[in-house]
Protein backbone atom coordinates (compact mmCIF):
# COMPACT_ATOMS: atom_id res chain seq x y z
CA UNK A 1 0.00 0.00 0.00
CA UNK A 2 1.18 3.50 -0.76
CA UNK A 3 1.83 5.28 2.52
CA UNK A 4 0.40 8.74 2.04
CA UNK A 5 -0.13 11.65 4.37
CA UNK A 6 -3.14 13.62 3.22
CA UNK A 7 -3.85 17.23 3.95
CA UNK A 8 -7.21 19.01 3.94
CA UNK A 9 -6.48 22.71 3.73
CA UNK A 10 -8.62 25.72 4.55
CA UNK A 11 -7.66 29.11 3.24
CA UNK A 12 -9.13 32.46 2.37
CA UNK A 13 -6.94 34.07 -0.26
CA UNK A 14 -3.58 32.41 0.41
CA UNK A 15 -2.99 28.68 0.82
CA UNK A 16 -0.85 28.11 3.88
CA UNK A 17 0.59 24.87 5.17
CA UNK A 18 -0.29 25.80 8.74
CA UNK A 19 -3.96 25.80 7.74
CA UNK A 20 -4.68 29.35 8.87
CA UNK A 21 -7.15 31.75 7.31
CA UNK A 22 -7.03 35.37 6.26
CA UNK A 23 -9.89 37.77 5.60
CA UNK A 24 -10.48 39.55 2.32
CA UNK A 25 -11.45 43.02 3.46
CA UNK A 26 -12.20 44.20 -0.05
CA UNK A 27 -15.22 41.94 -0.46
CA UNK A 28 -18.84 42.90 -0.11
CA UNK A 29 -21.64 41.39 1.95
CA UNK A 30 -23.12 38.04 0.94
CA UNK A 31 -26.64 39.42 1.24
CA UNK A 32 -28.31 40.47 -2.01
CA UNK A 33 -30.76 43.38 -1.97
CA UNK A 34 -32.92 42.26 -4.90
CA UNK A 35 -33.41 39.39 -7.29
CA UNK A 36 -30.33 40.23 -9.36
CA UNK A 37 -27.16 38.29 -8.77
CA UNK A 38 -24.36 39.68 -6.64
CA UNK A 39 -21.12 38.74 -8.49
CA UNK A 40 -18.91 39.73 -5.53
CA UNK A 41 -20.73 37.82 -2.80
CA UNK A 42 -18.23 34.95 -2.91
CA UNK A 43 -15.06 36.97 -2.31
CA UNK A 44 -14.85 36.53 1.44
CA UNK A 45 -12.89 34.44 3.90
CA UNK A 46 -13.67 30.80 4.54
CA UNK A 47 -16.38 30.59 7.20
CA UNK A 48 -17.70 34.12 6.61
CA UNK A 49 -21.00 32.80 5.22
CA UNK A 50 -21.56 30.25 7.99
CA UNK A 51 -24.90 31.61 9.18
CA UNK A 52 -26.13 32.37 5.66
CA UNK A 53 -25.47 28.78 4.62
CA UNK A 54 -26.84 27.19 7.79
CA UNK A 55 -30.01 29.19 8.38
CA UNK A 56 -32.98 30.37 6.32
CA UNK A 57 -32.85 33.89 7.74
CA UNK A 58 -31.50 35.42 4.52
CA UNK A 59 -31.39 32.58 2.01
CA UNK A 60 -34.08 29.87 1.87
CA UNK A 61 -32.48 27.84 -0.93
CA UNK A 62 -29.02 26.84 -2.09
CA UNK A 63 -27.54 26.02 -5.48
CA UNK A 64 -24.25 24.15 -5.85
CA UNK A 65 -22.45 24.83 -9.11
CA UNK A 66 -20.41 21.66 -9.49
CA UNK A 67 -17.83 21.97 -12.27
CA UNK A 68 -15.42 19.20 -13.18
CA UNK A 69 -12.76 18.68 -15.81
CA UNK A 70 -13.72 16.12 -18.45
CA UNK A 71 -12.90 12.66 -17.09
CA UNK A 72 -12.82 13.76 -13.45
CA UNK A 73 -16.48 13.80 -12.47
CA UNK A 74 -17.23 12.65 -8.90
CA UNK A 75 -19.53 9.67 -8.55
CA UNK A 76 -23.25 10.36 -8.34
CA UNK A 77 -23.26 8.57 -5.00
CA UNK A 78 -20.75 11.10 -3.65
CA UNK A 79 -22.86 13.99 -4.92
CA UNK A 80 -25.95 12.44 -3.34
CA UNK A 81 -24.06 12.01 -0.06
CA UNK A 82 -23.00 15.66 -0.20
CA UNK A 83 -26.57 16.83 -0.72
CA UNK A 84 -27.73 14.61 2.15
CA UNK A 85 -25.04 16.17 4.35
CA UNK A 86 -26.25 19.66 3.43
CA UNK A 87 -29.89 18.75 4.02
CA UNK A 88 -29.08 17.28 7.41
CA UNK A 89 -27.26 20.40 8.66
CA UNK A 90 -28.83 23.42 6.91
CA UNK A 91 -32.26 25.01 6.83
CA UNK A 92 -33.18 25.55 3.20
CA UNK A 93 -36.96 25.11 2.95
CA UNK A 94 -36.99 25.88 -0.79
CA UNK A 95 -34.45 23.19 -1.46
CA UNK A 96 -30.86 22.45 -2.41
CA UNK A 97 -29.99 21.89 -6.05
CA UNK A 98 -26.82 20.79 -7.83
CA UNK A 99 -25.98 21.94 -11.34
CA UNK A 100 -23.17 19.90 -12.86
CA UNK A 101 -21.17 20.59 -15.98
CA UNK A 102 -17.84 19.65 -17.50
CA UNK A 103 -15.09 21.94 -18.76
CA UNK A 104 -11.95 21.22 -20.74
CA UNK A 105 -8.70 21.01 -18.85
CA UNK A 106 -7.19 24.37 -17.91
CA UNK A 107 -3.85 22.65 -18.50
CA UNK A 108 -2.02 24.16 -15.55
CA UNK A 109 -1.56 21.19 -13.22
CA UNK A 110 -0.20 21.00 -10.63
CA UNK A 111 -2.44 23.85 -9.51
CA UNK A 112 -1.51 26.67 -7.20
CA UNK A 113 -4.25 28.18 -5.07
CA UNK A 114 -4.05 31.34 -7.20
CA UNK A 115 -4.71 29.25 -10.31
CA UNK A 116 -7.69 27.58 -8.64
CA UNK A 117 -9.15 30.99 -7.81
CA UNK A 118 -8.58 32.09 -11.40
CA UNK A 119 -10.40 29.03 -12.75
CA UNK A 120 -13.35 29.91 -10.55
CA UNK A 121 -13.28 33.57 -11.61
CA UNK A 122 -13.39 32.57 -15.28
CA UNK A 123 -15.96 29.77 -15.03
CA UNK A 124 -18.29 30.56 -12.13
CA UNK A 125 -21.80 31.54 -13.24
CA UNK A 126 -23.85 31.19 -10.04
CA UNK A 127 -23.90 33.98 -7.46
CA UNK A 128 -26.13 34.92 -4.55
CA UNK A 129 -29.55 36.37 -5.24
CA UNK A 130 -32.04 37.75 -2.75
CA UNK A 131 -33.27 34.33 -1.64
CA UNK A 132 -30.68 31.82 -2.87
CA UNK A 133 -27.07 31.32 -1.82
CA UNK A 134 -24.65 29.90 -4.38
CA UNK A 135 -21.73 27.52 -3.85
CA UNK A 136 -18.84 26.72 -6.22
CA UNK A 137 -17.27 23.24 -6.24
CA UNK A 138 -14.45 22.44 -8.65
CA UNK A 139 -13.06 18.95 -9.35
CA UNK A 140 -9.58 19.30 -10.78
CA UNK A 141 -7.72 17.11 -13.26
CA UNK A 142 -4.39 17.50 -11.50
CA UNK A 143 -2.72 17.67 -8.14
CA UNK A 144 -2.07 20.57 -5.82
CA UNK A 145 1.19 22.47 -6.19
CA UNK A 146 1.45 22.23 -2.39
CA UNK A 147 2.07 18.47 -2.50
CA UNK A 148 5.42 17.54 -1.03
CA UNK A 149 6.80 14.03 -1.09
CA UNK A 150 4.21 11.71 0.44
CA UNK A 151 2.12 14.62 1.75
CA UNK A 152 -0.70 15.36 -0.65
CA UNK A 153 -3.57 17.83 -0.66
CA UNK A 154 -6.95 16.29 -1.43
CA UNK A 155 -9.12 19.37 -1.08
CA UNK A 156 -9.13 23.04 -0.15
CA UNK A 157 -11.86 25.35 1.13
CA UNK A 158 -10.51 28.72 0.05
CA UNK A 159 -13.38 31.24 0.04
CA UNK A 160 -16.69 31.66 1.84
CA UNK A 161 -18.60 29.56 -0.71
CA UNK A 162 -15.81 27.94 -2.74
CA UNK A 163 -13.83 24.73 -2.56
CA UNK A 164 -11.70 22.55 -4.81
CA UNK A 165 -11.30 18.78 -4.82
CA UNK A 166 -8.14 17.38 -6.37
CA UNK A 167 -9.98 14.59 -8.11
CA UNK A 168 -6.99 13.17 -9.95
CA UNK A 169 -5.23 12.60 -6.62
CA UNK A 170 -8.34 11.02 -5.13
CA UNK A 171 -8.59 8.66 -8.11
CA UNK A 172 -4.93 7.72 -7.68
CA UNK A 173 -5.45 6.87 -3.99
CA UNK A 174 -8.68 4.87 -4.14
CA UNK A 175 -10.38 1.74 -5.46
CA UNK A 176 -7.29 -0.47 -5.37
CA UNK A 177 -6.30 -3.18 -2.91
CA UNK A 178 -5.65 -1.70 0.55
CA UNK A 179 -7.02 1.68 -0.56
CA UNK A 180 -10.33 3.33 0.37
CA UNK A 181 -13.47 2.99 -1.68
CA UNK A 182 -13.55 5.98 -4.04
CA UNK A 183 -17.03 7.14 -3.05
CA UNK A 184 -16.09 6.98 0.63
CA UNK A 185 -12.92 9.01 0.03
CA UNK A 186 -14.71 11.53 -2.21
CA UNK A 187 -17.51 11.97 0.31
CA UNK A 188 -15.04 12.39 3.17
CA UNK A 189 -13.06 15.12 1.42
CA UNK A 190 -16.10 16.96 0.03
CA UNK A 191 -17.95 17.06 3.33
CA UNK A 192 -14.81 17.87 5.33
CA UNK A 193 -14.08 20.88 3.12
CA UNK A 194 -17.67 22.02 3.25
CA UNK A 195 -17.59 21.64 7.01
CA UNK A 196 -14.99 24.41 7.00
CA UNK A 197 -17.20 26.54 4.77
CA UNK A 198 -20.02 25.99 7.28
CA UNK A 199 -17.73 27.47 9.94
CA UNK A 200 -16.02 24.44 11.49
CA UNK A 201 -14.02 24.34 13.61
CA UNK A 202 -14.07 27.79 15.28
CA UNK A 203 -14.16 29.29 11.79
CA UNK A 204 -17.40 31.28 11.75
CA UNK A 205 -19.48 28.92 13.87
CA UNK A 206 -18.47 29.80 17.43
CA UNK A 207 -17.26 27.01 19.69
CA UNK A 208 -19.88 25.79 22.16
CA UNK A 209 -17.28 23.65 23.92
CA UNK A 210 -13.50 23.37 23.91
CA UNK A 211 -12.88 20.98 21.04
CA UNK A 212 -10.57 22.81 18.63
CA UNK A 213 -7.30 20.93 18.12
CA UNK A 214 -4.60 23.04 19.76
CA UNK A 215 -1.96 21.72 17.37
CA UNK A 216 -4.07 21.95 14.20
CA UNK A 217 -6.19 25.08 14.18
CA UNK A 218 -9.74 24.99 12.82
CA UNK A 219 -10.04 21.23 13.25
CA UNK A 220 -11.83 19.11 15.83
CA UNK A 221 -9.77 17.25 18.43
CA UNK A 222 -12.06 14.18 18.35
CA UNK A 223 -10.27 11.58 16.24
CA UNK A 224 -13.49 9.97 14.97
CA UNK A 225 -15.01 13.27 13.82
CA UNK A 226 -15.24 14.31 10.17
CA UNK A 227 -13.39 17.52 11.07
CA UNK A 228 -10.38 15.78 12.66
CA UNK A 229 -6.93 16.63 11.34
CA UNK A 230 -5.06 13.45 10.51
CA UNK A 231 -2.32 14.55 8.13
CA UNK A 232 0.60 14.08 10.51
CA UNK A 233 0.08 10.34 10.93
CA UNK A 234 -1.63 9.40 7.70
CA UNK A 235 -4.22 7.54 9.77
CA UNK A 236 -7.03 9.43 8.06
CA UNK A 237 -6.47 7.54 4.83
CA UNK A 238 -5.69 4.25 6.53
CA UNK A 239 -8.85 4.44 8.63
CA UNK A 240 -11.05 4.69 5.53
CA UNK A 241 -9.85 1.37 4.11
CA UNK A 242 -12.70 -1.12 4.32
CA UNK A 243 -15.21 1.49 5.44
CA UNK A 244 -18.61 1.78 3.75
CA UNK A 245 -19.27 5.40 4.67
CA UNK A 246 -17.46 8.64 5.43
CA UNK A 247 -16.84 9.79 9.01
CA UNK A 248 -19.62 11.85 10.59
CA UNK A 249 -19.57 15.09 12.54
CA UNK A 250 -19.27 14.56 16.27
CA UNK A 251 -21.76 16.02 18.75
CA UNK A 252 -19.58 19.04 19.55
CA UNK A 253 -19.27 20.12 15.91
CA UNK A 254 -23.02 19.64 15.44
CA UNK A 255 -23.65 21.82 18.51
CA UNK A 256 -21.52 24.59 16.96
CA UNK A 257 -23.57 24.50 13.77
CA UNK A 258 -26.87 24.44 15.62
CA UNK A 259 -25.86 27.47 17.67
CA UNK A 260 -25.21 29.39 14.46
CA UNK A 261 -28.52 28.62 12.78
CA UNK A 262 -28.05 25.06 11.53
CA UNK A 263 -29.60 21.71 12.33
Amino acid sequence: MKRVFFLLFITAQILVVSCTTESDNSSSSTTGNNNTEDPTSHLQATGASSNDLLSSTTFNSMVVELVYVDGFEPSQSSVDNFVSFLESRTFKPNGISVEKRAITSPGNAPYTNAEIRSIEDINRTKFNTENEIAVWAFFADGSSASNSGNAVVLGTAYRNTSFVIYQETIQDLSNSTFEPNRTVLETTVITHEFGHILGLTNLGAALQSAHEDAEHEKHCNVDSCLMYWASETGSGLDNLVGQSQAPQLDAQCIADLQANGGK
